[in-house]
């Protein structure tokens, strides 16, 4: 419940920022098409990035039949709230469970998700229907500088000290321990949490468990040597989102903020690269559920902000953090960073489920959702299960 230092808040924007936005895609200014050979659908269409052909169907559909107040009732029906800490307003989804048994449970997105990963999952976490399976009381914080979480004002707001805001915020609404999860820059704030704070923390599942650094790749299987082979060329061949972001993210800031295609352009190519398909993003994710994203950066003005996470943590995951609450792992095939179990485990030191699945990239919460939330509740399960 609201109190003095948890208020609660209502999602709305005016019409005149909906039809400034379509007015926008409608006098868009695009390039020609991608010099690209070879128009049959496949991985290749996208080396240059986003195809033309693809732009332009998603932005018009964009204009004339994405429907934002849908996903705005949403969340509003889930139960939005703001809190100020350490001088910051911080926006977060919290969703109680009407169960007596349930453990508090935060979860965390990076970039360039926001909680639009997590909304079509909240309800199933909270109130299962099954009385044998977990039940979860659910909070989704917005990070700093995304969503309707405010935008600092200074440097500083890194992932460490997002992971004592995370403290302070669950310890608010009287939730002195409980679990974690998140992949990207939720799951290194995750790790951040678990490590800095294991007296509150009960216990982890992400789907990012980057190792110590300098590890060797002796005794590693075909398969661990593939996954860190993929992400040692992940890092030096198709980062430049990243280095652009840790380096001048004010400068592409400008484009993010100012121009609707360019920062659904930005965020489509991540999509689309990172998801486990063959083409097209929306072989498994719904285009209203990347559009819902998208529009949530453009109608809070966050695409600069949002990007200067990288300015403030890039490779600062400190090498010696361990983590000795318990952990329960996910590696998606298709996901960006990939650590072999060995690796893990110097830096997780109760690793009490891993699953390598079949099937999934970056954004398991919207490629497969399913999957997802049955192998969260498995591994937090496990987690609990350790603890006691």
């Amino acid at each position: 419940m609201p109190t003095s230092e948890v208020t609660a808040f209502e999602a709305h924007a005016p019409d005149s920022d909906l039809e400034d936005l379509r007015a926008r895609l409608a006098a868009a200014r695009l390039p020609e098409a991608e010099t690209v050979y070879g128009a049959a659908p496949g991985p290749r269409r996208w080396d240059q990035g986003v195809p033309l052909a693809d732009l332009v169907e998603l932005v018009n559909y964009w204009r004339t039949g994405y429907d934002w107040r849908a996903f705005e009732k949403r969340l509003n029906e889930l139960g939005q709230f703001r809190a100020t800490i350490d001088g910051l307003g911080i926006h977060f989804l919290h969703r109680r469970s009407t169960r007596a048994d349930a453990t508090p449970l935060i979860l965390t997105h990076g970039w360039p998700g926001s909680i639009a990963e997590f909304t079509g999952l909240i309800d199933d976490l909270a109130d299962p229907g099954n009385a044998e399976t977990p039940a979860f009381h659910v909070v989704v914080p917005s990070l700093p500088g995304f969503g309707y979480s405010e935008k600092p004002a200074t440097t500083g707001w890194g992932t460490e000290k997002i992971a004592a805001a995370w403290v302070e915020l669950m310890g608010r609404l009287g939730y002195g321990r409980f679990l974690a999860h998140g992949g990207d820059w939720g799951g290194n704030i995750t790790t951040v949490l678990a490590g800095r704070f294991p007296e509150h923390v009960l216990g982890i599942h992400t789907t990012f468990a980057e190792g110590p650094p300098g590890l060797s790749t002796d005794g590693l299987t075909a398969t661990e040597r593939k996954w860190a082979g993929e992400t040692h060329h992940f890092w030096h061949h198709r980062a430049a989102y990243a280095k652009q972001q840790a380096t001048r993210p004010q400068t592409i800031g400008y484009s993010l903020v100012d121009s609707p295609v360019g920062l659904l352009a930005w965020i489509l190519d991540k999509f689309a690269e990172w998801s486990d398909t063959e083409d097209s993003p929306f072989e498994t994710i719904p285009r209203d559920r990347i559009l819902d994203d998208v529009t949530l950066y453009w109608l809070t003005r966050t695409g600069a902000s949002a990007a200067r996470i990288y300015y403030e943590s890039h490779n600062s995951l400190d090498p010696a953090l361990r983590v000795d609450v318990p952990s329960a792992i996910t590696v998606y095939p298709r996901d960006i960073e990939k650590y072999p179990h060995p690796w893990a485990r110097e830096r997780y030191r109760r690793i009490v489920r891993w699953r390598s699945p079949d099937h999934g990239g970056h954004f398991p919460s919207l490629e497969v959702p399913a999957y997802f939330v049955q192998d969260l509740r498995e591994g937090l399960a496990a987690v609990l299960a350790a603890d006691h």
